[in-house]
């Protein structure tokens, strides 16, 4: 290459390179500066290793006969400072060999017009790295036809050709890194990620591409989306940690930012002692730099990174690690970098020796006495300055055949026209792929997956683990996380509801939602919505279905039913004795005296009281559902049809006595037992009506006992009688025995030497203080779980009871004297109705005067069979 020399003066920061067609470069050889200083430290790698791989191209262009043969390329590169002003600034350069100016009134001192030196002329500019400042420039450029080649800004605005129309790119634009990084995202199952964007259209751009594409793809959301301010201010990386920790679950970070901005982000996490917890996937612009994560390695472990596919170039790498001072004065960065290289110093014109570090030797070589690893950008740069000079030779062919040189249609060069030859390039790069463009300037997708490894391995860095091109092929097997963790972590907003929940979701964030659990009766329908179990049916302990409720019936070993069914045997034993008794003696005196008829038809009402007790306890069918109609108020009624038919019939005569000496009707025992029926005969006509409308079935109760906690719910197997429809069974008995209550009161004067009544008073008395105490109990209990089981054992002991009491005061007295004293039960002398009437008279009034004096001193009886 002819001699190049370093710009002083009005460039003191570009490097010219003579030659018959010059190429812009620009390169970000210094980081941004802080507030009011426009450039920083020395950038290593996006800035030395990037500005030698276009000057190792133009080496090999230069030297290659088959490629612009018998023409030089020159260059201009210049440093972007990685500010977009500022390279704005810097690229006016190029274009001032275009801009018109009037010298016509500028004279020599002799009078002579003056000669001025024609300005070099770029054709085209190779650049820039970060997207705001290709942006800025090719505002710029485009007003002058210059073309512009990127190597490195990926954002999807530059293939708006309406804007950026001489604006091409051999690394693909971030939509389609967008697109990798929402299938890396989705592979690993995360929906709940953060962006963090470096203010600029790069990270703008980008971030915004990443958004439509997740909304379209769908079931991604985005936790937060954050900007880093293009001048931050101190702490203000501190907040944006904390900002993200907001939503702490969205452990997944999306990260389109600057290699500064990066860094400072990794700082923040660490200082903030969060190691380990964010989960970062990082675009193109952090690639497998280790610059970006020096000294942050351990916040950095696990992240994911992306990078247009590329290949490491072994002339290169041969190339740059043979560069020295001595051999690389072209490169007025190249002392600077290696100072920052090598860690030491040295003596330059205007710098001040720094006593704190070693002394440079010059004689330290690269990748011997520092590490080296090649920037992943490299190859770009050398196919977009292949790419330039491809199409200048395509040109040169079509407009300069057989000319050796430059040729006068080539000059100047008409960037229009460079233009349409740059985007027909096609050729195969520097790392075997094919370079070429599309309508929009843009390069094909295709992406190598990185990530950033420590654990369990021999030497940290960057692993491949996978690609994409159009479509995501990614080895989650090599994956490994903070720790050496194998398992991918989760990044989600809410974690997998656990069975029998469903998703409440939050509104605006499809991906977050709130865990309910189907409560009562409920099961999970689908994994949003509850529904209620059919009322036959209960939920499954996951709550994912219904399963039939158990049906249950009063068992003959429940206790609830023991105790009724040992109260109704000893009844029923008793009352068969008694029967049998006074079949035995029926023409004794006393079984004669006490009314044999009525006696018959109330010992059997006793015996069917009793007997209703198995009926109420039995499984219910058709059969036992009519016995229980039939038999549930029958028995009752004809104990007190009967006990009604004998209080009636003593006190008429009673009564009738103290009027006159003629009895009254209807005592005789047919007048008794027809009296009796006809009774007994309402009971029955109502039941056989109730038969006739309503006829018995049984059913399944599931209202009954079904608790808060469905495993305890339980349908119950019972009669179709209601309680109303059961009260209403009874309710004439009652009727009947409260009338025969008050019969019995009106009847309490007469002498018991007499007749019955005072034991059927007592017996009646005792029979209303049982189901006075019975109706609390059975509606006190409606609301109980054991409603049923309670109520029929309530029921049934109240119908023993108080059939015992009839039986106990009636007829055990009786049979007692019977078996045991036989010489009781004997014939006393007849008296007439009227003696025994004036006896009972008599006797009545002088128990009103004395209460101490016996009642009827004569043990004679009225002759009930009269």
């Amino acid at each position: 290459l002819p001699a190049s020399r370093a710009q002083q003066g009005t460039q003191p920061q570009s490097i010219k390179i003579e030659g018959d067609i010059t190429l812009g470069g620009l390169f970000p050889m210094h980081s941004r500066g802080p507030a009011g200083i426009p450039c920083g430290e020395i950038k290593r790698e996006k800035g030395i290793h990037r500005l030698e791989a276009m000057l190792y191209a133009l080496d090999q262009i230069n030297s290659d006969p088959e490629l612009l043969p018998n023409i030089t390329l020159g260059a201009r590169i210049l440093d972007t400072c990685s500010r977009d002003t500022y390279a704005l600034e810097q690229s006016l350069t190029f274009v001032q060999a275009l801009i018109q100016k009037d010298n016509s009134d500028v004279r020599c001192s002799n009078g002579e017009p003056p000669i001025f030196p024609k300005p070099e002329r770029v054709v085209g500019v190779i650049g820039a790295s970060g997207s705001s400042v290709s942006i800025m420039v090719a505002n710029v450029l485009r007003l002058f036809a210059i073309p512009q080649i990127s190597y490195a800004s990926t954002a999807p605005e530059l293939s708006d050709k309406s804007r950026y129309e001489f604006f091409s790119r051999v690394v693909p634009p971030d939509s389609y890194q967008a697109q990798a990084m929402v299938d890396i995202v989705k592979n690993m199952g995360w929906n709940y990620v953060s962006t963090l964007a470096s203010e600029g259209n790069y990270g703008e751009s980008g971030v915004d591409a990443f958004l439509q594409i997740s909304r379209e793809a769908g079931g991604l959301c985005i936790a937060q989306s954050i900007r880093i301010p293009r001048e931050p201010r101190p702490g203000e990386f501190d907040k944006i940690i904390k900002r993200l920790m907001e939503t702490s679950n969205a452990r997944g970070v999306i990260i389109f930012a600057n290699e500064d901005d990066i860094k400072r982000v990794l700082q923040a996490a660490k200082k903030a002692n969060l190691t380990g917890h964010f989960l970062f996937v990082g675009s193109d612009s952090w690639g497998s730099k280790n610059s970006a994560i020096e000294d942050q390695e351990e916040v950095a472990e696990g992240a994911v990174t992306i990078l247009p596919k590329r290949a490491s170039i072994d002339g290169f790498d041969q190339y740059f690690t043979s560069r020295s001072l001595e051999n690389n004065r072209r490169n007025i960065w190249f002392a600077e970098f290696w100072e920052d290289d090598f860690k030491c110093k040295l003596t330059r014109p205007g710098i001040k020796y720094d006593p704190g570090r070693r002394k440079c030797t010059g004689d330290e070589r690269i990748s011997r006495d520092s590490q080296y690893e090649q920037e992943g950008k490299v190859q770009f740069v050398i196919d977009a300055v292949y790419a330039m000079a491809h199409a200048l030779h395509s040109m040169h062919l079509d407009l300069c055949a057989g000319s050796m040189g430059v040729c006068e249609k080539m000059d100047p060069v008409d960037g229009r026209m460079l233009l349409q030859y740059i985007r027909s390039v096609n050729f195969n790069g520097s790392a075997g792929t094919g370079v070429m463009f599309n309508e929009n300037g843009d390069a094909p997708g295709r992406y190598d997956i990185f990530q950033y490894q420590m654990s369990n391995v021999s030497n940290p860095g960057y692993k491949n683990i996978g690609q994409w091109t159009n479509h995501l092929r990614l080895n989650s097997e090599e994956m490994q996380w903070s720790g050496g963790d194998r398992k991918i972590p989760e990044s989600v907003c809410s974690f997998p509801c656990e069975s029998g929940e469903r998703k409440k979701m939050v509104k605006g964030v499809p991906c977050c939602w709130h865990c309910e659990l189907c409560d009562g009766y409920q099961y999970l329908l689908d994994e949003f919505t509850c529904d209620m179990c059919p009322f036959d049916m209960r939920p499954l302990e996951n709550r994912t279905g219904c399963r039939p409720t158990p049906i249950i019936k009063l068992e003959w070993s429940s206790p609830w039913a023991i105790i009724p069914v040992f109260l109704a045997i000893l009844g029923i034993l008793a009352t068969t004795g008694a029967i049998v008794t006074f079949i035995r003696f029926n023409d004794t005196p006393i079984v004669r005296a006490s009314g044999r008829e009525l006696s018959y038809v109330l010992l059997t009402g006793i015996f069917l009281i009793y007997l209703i007790t198995f009926f109420m306890i039995a499984e219910p069918s058709v059969a036992i559902c009519a016995f229980r109609r039939l038999f549930l108020g029958l028995g009752m009624c004809i104990s007190y049809a009967a006990m009604l038919t004998k209080t009636n019939r003593i006190y008429r005569i009673f009564e009738q006595g103290k009027k006159s000496v003629t009895p009254p009707k209807f005592i005789s025992p047919t007048s008794q037992l027809i009296i009796t029926f006809i009774l007994i005969s309402v009971q029955l006509l109502a039941v056989f009506i109730w038969f006739g409308v309503i006829p018995p079935h049984t059913i399944i109760d599931y209202e009954e006992q079904k608790p808060p906690n469905p495993e305890f719910a339980r349908g119950i197997l019972k009669c179709d009688m209601s309680d109303l429809s059961l009260i209403l069974c009874l309710s004439y008995s009652i009727v009947l025995m409260i009338t025969c209550t008050v019969y019995a009161i009106k009847s309490r004067g007469v002498p018991e030497t007499f007749n019955e009544a005072k034991p059927i008073g007592f017996t009646m008395y005792t029979t209303c203080i049982i189901w006075l105490a019975f109706v609390p109990i059975f509606f006190g209990t409606a609301q109980s779980t054991e409603k049923m089981f309670i109520q029929t054992t309530t029921l049934t002991v109240s119908m023993s009871l108080s059939a015992t009491v009839s039986l106990g005061m009636l007829y055990i007295p009786k049979v007692y004297v019977i078996i045991f004293h036989p010489e009781q039960n004997v014939q006393k002398r007849k008296r007439s109705f009227k003696a025994v009437v004036q006896a009972a008279t008599v006797t009545t009034h002088l128990s009103l005067k004395s209460n101490d004096k016996q009642n009827g001193e004569s043990k004679v009886e009225p002759d009930r069979s009269q």
